[in-house]
């Protein structure tokens, strides 16, 4: 086995537009309830910029490192340097994954894929991990066509080592069904952070 894949096992994505309470507050809780990786993902409505996304950033970075949890920055090449994130997720449309490598040779690098003809047009000898979605519909992705969970094995199928998050619509009552379907680990948002029972959502999945 890949030694990454049981440290995606339970991946929460979050910024502070996704919290309903303090988002240290939240990562905190996440982590004592055991998530194993965290991204952090200011983007969207009412999210965080400039300082403010830094100075939350560090404190987040400094939560997950006390706590031996692996800290992802989304998107955002720089913000991933200036905070020393232990990795870095993109998009199909964000920096190319050849670029990132390049500037980054030594962090983890994951890359969204929605669909197996991105994965077969992607440089996956580039990335550690895929994040694989939307599985099912989700607000976090409005307008986003659900993929549903057939194509997970065939991700599977073509890169039997590579670790794979299921994104998008993941709830604890879908976990399973997910994880059956081919995925490691499982990325969740407002299962987590919109939940007032954090310990008892990630038990669940």
């Amino acid at each position: 086995m890949n030694p990454l894949t049981a440290k995606l096992r339970k991946y929460f994505v979050m910024g502070s537009q996704d919290c309903i309470r303090d988002p240290e507050e939240t990562l905190l809780e996440a982590i004592q309830a055991g998530i194993t990786t965290f991204q952090y993902r200011e983007k969207g409505p009412n999210s965080l910029s400039g300082e403010a996304e830094v100075e939350l950033g560090r404190k987040l970075r400094k939560i997950c490192k006390d706590h031996g949890v692996l800290f992802i920055i989304n998107d955002k090449v720089d913000l991933a340097e200036t905070l020393d994130a232990d990795g870095i997720h993109v998009g199909q449309g964000d920096a190319p994954v050849e670029k990132v490598r390049e500037q980054f040779p030594d962090k983890i690098i994951g890359l969204s894929v929605t669909s197996v003809d991105e994965v077969k047009k992607s440089r996956i000898d580039l990335v550690d991990y895929v994040g694989a979605g939307p599985i099912y519909a989700t607000q976090t992705k409005p307008g986003k066509k659900p993929a549903g969970l057939a194509w997970l094995q065939d991700i599977r199928k073509l890169h039997p080592e590579l670790p794979i998050v299921a994104i998008g619509g993941i709830k604890p009552e879908n976990a399973d069904t997910v994880l059956d379907a081919g995925a490691d680990g499982l990325a969740v948002v407002t299962a987590i952070s919109h939940s007032d029972q954090i310990k008892e959502a990630v038990h669940n999945l």
